[in-house]
């Protein structure tokens, strides 16, 4: 199945910040019931171990996805354990929501370009379930961006494109209808915008079926590495691991020692 590059709402400078930050409180609500990421764990740890430090900067981070299961494992091994969260489109909420519960995090509140990293900006970069927002142009400019920083980074995808997962996002509305009540904290224009105008779960649809045709096939992720200058200096894995309900694909590349 060929990558097909569609528009998602979320990603739309127009498309309003309430409505979005529903639903990447949907997303981060789901990581961490499912825990996604339970597979990617040692990718994590050899991540962070490779990057020298104990703090990562996490990318496009949406609501916050699954970090907090994923703070609580990484600490067993590393007490000192900071992770700060970003994003072009900060949900501040949900990014205060999670401060809130581990001393772990912190967050900019201003907009983080994931293509283009302020120095000032140090760690271990993460990305999770959003490579596939950007183009292949830009996905390409931020592994050069980690390579010119000298960054360890890891990215990581949860669904392979196939007919298998475009199936499974048509319960996606369900999911929303069923979870909507128990995200937290509560928003009377949460339950307005999912159950009396279905803005949430339309649009959380079409982002996630989308999602699918957008990310990029392990071959694609190659591809893409390829086309860095100066990737020859760091060392790059490329594959997929079982992972919480599925499996995720990954990238991870580090400075050459």
């Amino acid at each position: 199945m060929a990558r097909i590059h569609l528009f998602e709402f979320e990603d739309q400078p127009w498309f309003p910040k309430f409505i979005r930050d529903y639903m990447t409180d949907y997303l981060q609500f789901m990581s961490n019931k499912m825990n996604m990421y339970q597979g990617v764990m040692p990718i994590l740890k050899k991540g962070l171990a490779k990057s020298g430090g104990t703090q990562i900067l996490d990318l496009a981070s949406g609501g916050g996805g699954g970090l907090l299961r994923i703070a609580s494992e990484l600490q067993k091994e590393a007490p000192d354990l900071k992770i700060t969260l970003t994003d072009f489109y900060p949900n501040i909420d949900a990014f205060e929501q999670t401060v809130a519960q581990s001393n772990v995090f912190s967050y900019v509140s201003q907009s983080v370009d994931a293509t283009n990293v302020s120095k000032d900006l140090k760690g271990f970069r993460t990305q999770f379930l959003s490579l596939h927002h950007f183009r292949p142009e830009q996905a390409r400019q931020i592994l050069k961006n980690a390579v010119d920083a000298n960054a360890t980074i890891g990215v990581f995808e949860a669904m392979e494109r196939g007919p298998k997962n475009l199936i499974g996002m048509l319960f996606i509305p369900l999911f929303v209808l069923l979870a909507t009540p128990f995200i937290r904290p509560f928003k009377f224009g949460r339950i307005v915008f999912t159950y009396l105008i279905p803005l949430v779960p339309i649009f959380t649809f079409w982002d996630g079926f989308v999602s699918v045709l957008r990310t990029y096939s392990i071959k694609e992720m190659n591809e893409l590495i390829a086309g860095i200058p100066n990737a020859d200096t760091y060392d790059w894995e490329v594959s997929k691991v079982k992972s919480g309900p599925g499996e995720i694909l990954y990238l991870l590349g580090s400075p050459k020692a």
